[in-house]
């Protein structure tokens, strides 16, 4: 079979929330634990994201006096979108919620505070404000070396560059590095960056290592007690997309330039795992930028999108999944109609780019008239200038009587609290390239509640463990609310770490 390169009694593949979080549980537990991490930086996209996490009933949301999140209401609220099919997975999801924040604010370098943040359904169990919470900042010279690690955002990070080290790590970057520096404060813990796992090494049924390919050729990483695959979904893989059929593009995803090419879901099915929800990801809408990249959009408060026959066909407000799945079933190509009022883009855009550039690209179109802009899009000019039309009036009304925006507390909570209606009447208008952009993919392998990983006839892979986007979400095709995604990774990557300990005794 080979001799062992290094023995370890976890190994963790991947460096997201998720990983890290299992990785930390295993290493404070007393187990020697690799991280490992196929491109040269840690965090994936969670270093990208604004690190809201949503783990409801926690002791940090009773500290923020958030009377209407408990673990009930958070049950209900599942409840009503996914019915009671996953519910083995969402049981476990909220039993670990309250236990995974405990653990984690245990250690004095990891510390959470409440943060609003709407919930994307008016269902039963749906709280005011959102029950997210969030790490809080942390100064790049408390993580030391470590800070030059952890994946900086977005925008830096395509053009090239760091952390400004002027700047302290906040939101996704504070979580990694929080959870990393309490990772490396354990002295149990190796991490491993540019080492892309290849295959999983089986014995006798059971999952014993990983072949992986680093920087210096190959190695073999045995793993007494188990495997955590949590190294993100296959976003980036052009050819996996179009295979299971997933909305969008490799190009116009979130998820960081070289990673998240689905190798963990790959190793493992041809270790005898089971997949499921292969076409679904996480879905946001994206403005086109001028390097063909998207540039994740939400939080709109003016403009309206239209499809390729000038018509609108959904709430531009609505919460970014939803908004992101309503553009897939539109007729393309999709474009942001705006004018002079919001000529910097009337939304959120991450990574934000110039208005000159994205003109002199051409992924921005500009018209002294309606009628000339459509002539520019390629889209009727008597239905763009219909669209707007209508559009103002119910502006001056402030009810759009066609889509009903504004009227949820997600659509009103970007635009100060009003419906975010703003006539499209002031030349010149623009017109911005709109596309289906993602968060990552959320289809892949298929656990128990304990994260073991599950073969074709549901039976456990013993020493396999998965988390994360690397995994079939228990949410199928709905997006709960904001910090779902890491949340659930780093509460079954606990879970993950707690059944292998509880398989030593």
């Amino acid at each position: 079979m080979g001799e062992w390169t290094d023995e370890y009694d976890v190994v963790v593949a991947g460096s997201g929330a998720g990983a890290l979080a299992g990785a930390l549980a295993a290493a404070a537990g007393g187990r020697r634990t690799a991280v490992l991490e196929k491109t040269g930086l840690l965090g994936g996209t969670t270093a990208y994201s604004g690190a809201s996490i949503w783990l409801p009933g926690t002791r940090v949301q009773e500290r923020a006096g958030v009377g209407d999140d408990t673990t009930e209401s958070a049950r209900a609220y599942l409840t009503a979108l996914l019915g009671d099919g996953p519910a083995a997975l969402r049981e476990a999801f909220l039993e670990a919620a309250p236990q995974v924040v405990e653990f984690l604010e245990g250690d004095p370098d990891i510390e959470f505070e409440w943060q609003a943040f709407p919930e994307y359904y008016d269902a039963p169990g749906r709280t005011a404000m959102g029950r997210s919470i969030v790490p809080l900042p942390v100064p790049a010279e408390r993580l030391g070396e470590l800070a030059a690690l952890v994946r900086p955002p977005v925008d830096r990070d395509r053009a090239g560059l760091s952390h400004d080290p002027s700047e302290p790590l906040v939101q996704g970057r504070a979580l990694i590095g929080r959870l990393l520096l309490a990772f490396a404060n354990t002295g149990r813990g190796d991490v491993r960056t540019r080492t892309a796992l290849t295959s999983l090494i089986v014995e006798d049924g059971r999952v014993v290592g990983v072949a992986a390919e680093s920087a210096d050729g190959p190695v073999r990483l045995r793993a007494r007690h188990g495997v955590l695959l949590a190294a993100g979904g296959f976003e980036s893989s052009a050819g996996l997309r179009a295979e299971r059929a997933v909305a969008g593009s490799a190009e116009w995803t979130m998820g960081p330039d070289g990673a998240n090419t689905g190798d963990a879901i790959t190793a493992a099915v041809a270790a005898g795992a089971a997949t499921g929800n292969l076409n679904e990801a996480w879905f946001c809408p994206g403005i086109l930028n001028p390097d063909g990249r998207a540039a994740f959009t939400l939080g709109f408060h003016g403009g309206l999108i239209v499809d390729g026959t000038g018509l609108r066909f959904a709430n531009e407000s609505l919460p970014y999944d939803r908004m992101g799945r309503e553009m897939a079933a539109a007729r393309g190509p999709l474009h942001l109609i705006f004018d002079a009022k919001t000529e910097a883009a009337p939304a959120i855009v991450i990574p934000a780019v110039a208005p000159e550039e994205h003109l002199a690209a051409g992924t921005w179109v500009k018209a002294d008239t309606l009628d000339e802009l459509a002539a520019k899009i390629g889209v009727p000019g008597t239905a763009l200038a219909s669209t707007v039309e209508r559009f103002n009036g119910f502006a001056a009304k402030g009810v759009d009587e066609d889509f009903h925006r504004g009227e949820d507390l997600y659509d009103r909570f970007f635009t100060g609290g009003g419906p975010g209606l703003v006539a499209v009447d002031e030349g010149p208008f623009y017109a911005a390239r709109m596309v289906v952009s993602d968060l990552g993919t959320k289809g892949g392998l298929r656990i128990d509640p304990d994260a073991r990983v599950l073969d074709a006839a549901d039976r456990p892979i013993p020493g396999l463990y998965a988390a994360g986007n690397t995994t079939a979400s228990f949410t199928g095709p709905v997006y709960p609310g904001p910090g779902v995604p890491i949340a659930t990774g780093m509460a079954f990557a606990y879970r993950a770490v707690r059944h292998m300990a509880s398989e030593e005794k």
